[in-house]
């Protein structure tokens, strides 16, 4: 085996030996289609523009290809059961396991892995026992390069699964094995997979003829043209094969000169950048689907969705509910997909689907807006006042149970610095308290960096027009218009924005983003529209400058003047703050609450007076909100005098 009389295919079979090649190129084709379709929306603003469905990696950054497996669970109860893995932008399910307390999946999916990208993985198990909707049962948290560096004689590792509502109840347990390529060895895989596909005889080398079908496959008819050449190039010890190891030096030294793969033969992403690392790193993921391994399913955003039943897959089919990063319209805002800022991953906000429809139907056409100005802005007010008095009742306690179980999946109770038979009515459960020390303030002794004010889905832009352009949709938005008359504002004149997004299940106290003094504080009257992203993104409406707020002006040394903007929203009955005029504030410091409902803070800057993160300004220029924590890094003071004992933050993102 191995030598120069590798048997070649008739000639008159080359025909249906290529055809054949293509057809196993191409057998998985159809999952990475929708891969590819999914991540050029959301790498193009929701605008459907052709970027490629892997990031281009300078080397330093690559950290290698980790293959990661969901062998087995343990489970306490008997369904049938399937698994994710989310990390970053991308899920994967497994299949759905027989009916058992043990599932059994054995399913495997290859993950790129980023020096500084995300690394945290998170594993969630459902039960598949309901027609419209999996339940979440357990998940748990990975942190891969943790994982991958561990000193360990064992294959997989067992893991806890831990209850969504409460971290510290264990529900079962999973199995995961997960190793690492390097860069050689990704690509002498890859040049196993294709050797592989064209070795008739299976005698592990190319003949001549095998590695012109392999050429020809390819598509590249330049590179068809010097088949003679490129095989003696090949075969470097002139045994008249071509082996794996000669494959792999080939094509990794044609990829920088003239590259032969031009056009990835599984997915069909032309390969525009001749750059050896991104293009290997790429055709190895695409051909992990050819292993004949047990490959987990691609193409979901989040583990909520990987899960849906077939009632959910049946309306996307048909163009009633879709997924997307960005501005959402029509079928497509009933789900609103945020980026958390800790985990570096993709995640779904949970919204009652009946409040979802009368949203959509009031604040994304005109005629819903009619109805408002008709005297239903009133009507808003009223039904938020009665339920803000309802929420204070005794008897509104029972409703904190099933309110807990709906957001299980995103509120930790663990933080929560009462247990919950303290509260006696729901409002007092709603502006709940924190344990001392679970907000931990970034940099705290260094007023010349702002952190995050709420708990919330931020947006921050450099000026108004950006946030115009992606995400603030009414047409009469203005910072005259936010701050109201009794501001002055031209200090804050094409200003930085940055609008924290406060949803029901958030801790809803408000704190100080910077330290000052409270120079002013004023109470603008107005209506009790909702917050939520269906309405900030609709061009009927103008939300922030016709809602009921309250705003404040901070003094600082370190950013000038800095308005602090709380604005309420439908449910929302009042805007409490615990700071008065003239109180020095220190950044970190309780600010104030929100009663019942959604709200939102906003944060106007004065020109040139922050450098806000580069995340969170690179997420907001794709319309994705980020899911962050009060106290998290939120920028730096531009001002020179600043500069002086300011650490060194460079590469800094965010405190754990």
């Amino acid at each position: 085996m191995g030598h120069a009389s590798s048997k070649s295919p008739p000639e008159e079979e080359e025909g249906s030996h290529l055809s054949r090649l293509k057809q196993k190129l191409h057998i998985h084709g159809h999952h990475h289609h929708r891969l590819r379709r999914v991540f050029r929306r959301s790498h193009g603003n929701g605008s459907g523009s052709g970027a490629s469905c892997l990031k281009l990696l300078a080397a330093e950054d690559f950290a290698g290809i980790a293959l990661i497996s969901l062998i087995s669970a343990e489970m306490k109860f008997k369904d049938k059961w399937l698994a994710c893995v989310s990390l970053g932008e991308k899920t994967f399910r497994t299949e759905i396991s027989d009916h058992t307390e043990k599932p059994v999946w054995n399913s495997e999916k290859k993950l790129l892995l980023e020096r500084n990208g995300p690394h945290l993985a998170r594993i969630s198990v459902f039960e598949t026992n309901r027609i419209s909707k999996n339940n979440l049962i357990g998940y748990c948290e990975i942190d891969l390069l943790e994982f991958l560096t561990r000193d360990s004689d064992s294959d997989f590792e067992v893991f806890e699964l831990f209850d969504p509502s409460s971290s510290s109840i264990v529900v079962g347990k999973i199995s995961v094995s997960c190793s690492v390529e390097d860069p050689i060895e990704t690509e002498k895989s890859f040049a196993r997979h294709i050797l592989s596909i064209v070795d008739y005889n299976e005698d592990g080398q190319l003949s001549f003829s095998e590695f012109c079908d392999l050429i020809k496959a390819f598509g590249n008819q330049v590179a068809a043209n010097k088949r003679e050449e490129l095989f003696k190039a090949a075969d470097k010890n002139g045994d008249g094969v071509v082996s794996m190891d000669e494959l792999a030096d080939l094509l990794a030294i044609q990829q920088e000169k003239e590259p032969l793969i031009t056009c990835c033969p599984v997915c069909g992403e032309i390969l525009e950048v001749s750059d050896r690392l991104n293009t290997v790193v790429h055709l190895s993921l695409c051909f992990d689907e050819g292993t004949g391994n047990q490959i987990m399913t691609g193409g979901f955003l989040t583990d909520k969705q990987a899960s849906y039943g077939w009632i959910f897959k049946l309306s996307e089919w048909a163009h009633f509910s879709t997924y997307d990063v960005g501005l959402n319209f029509g079928s497509s805002a009933s789900h609103i997909l945020v980026f958390d800022r800790r985990t570096k991953r993709l995640v779904e906000e949970l919204i009652d689907g009946k409040i979802v429809m009368s949203m959509r139907t009031i604040y994304q056409s005109k005629i819903g807006l009619r109805l408002i100005d008709k005297g239903a802005k009133e009507l808003l007010i009223s039904i938020s006042e009665k339920q803000g008095r309802k929420m204070n009742s005794a008897e509104s306690a029972k409703d904190i149970p099933k309110f807990v179980e709906f957001f299980k999946d995103q509120l930790n109770l663990a933080e929560v610095k009462y247990p919950l038979e303290h509260f006696k009515t729901f409002n007092e459960f709603f502006i709940r308290e924190l344990k001392p020390g679970v907000r931990p303030i970034a940099f705290m002794e260094h007023d010349d960096v702002a952190v995050c004010a709420a708990d919330s889905r931020l947006m921050a832009f450099k000026n108004i027009a950006d946030s115009l352009r992606f995400w603030i949709k009414g047409q009469k938005f203005s910072t005259q218009g936010l701050l109201g008359k009794e501001i002055r504002s031209s200090n804050f004149i094409d200003g930085s924005l940055v609008i924290f997004r406060l949803a029901p299940q958030d801790y809803h106290r408000f704190h100080v983003p910077v330290s000052g003094t409270i120079e002013k504080l004023v109470n603008v009257p107005g209506n009790l529209y909702t917050v939520n992203p269906i309405a900030v993104n609709s061009k009927y409406c103008n939300v922030f400058t016709e809602n009921k707020r309250v705003v404040s002006i901070i003094s600082t040394a370190e950013f000038g003047k800095v308005a602090f903007v709380a604005i309420g929203a439908t449910m929302v009955g009042s805007i409490t703050f615990l700071k008065k005029e003239g109180d020095s504030i220190k950044k970190g410091d309780e600010f104030g609450y929100f009663s019942f409902g959604g709200s939102t803070v906003i944060c106007v800057f004065e020109k040139g007076a922050i450098q806000i993160d580069e995340d969170l300004l690179a997420n907001s220029s794709r319309s994705l909100e980020t899911l962050v924590s009060v106290g998290m890094k939120l920028g730096i003071a531009t001002r020179k005098q600043s500069e002086t004992d300011l650490p060194n933050l460079e590469n800094f993102v965010l405190e754990a």
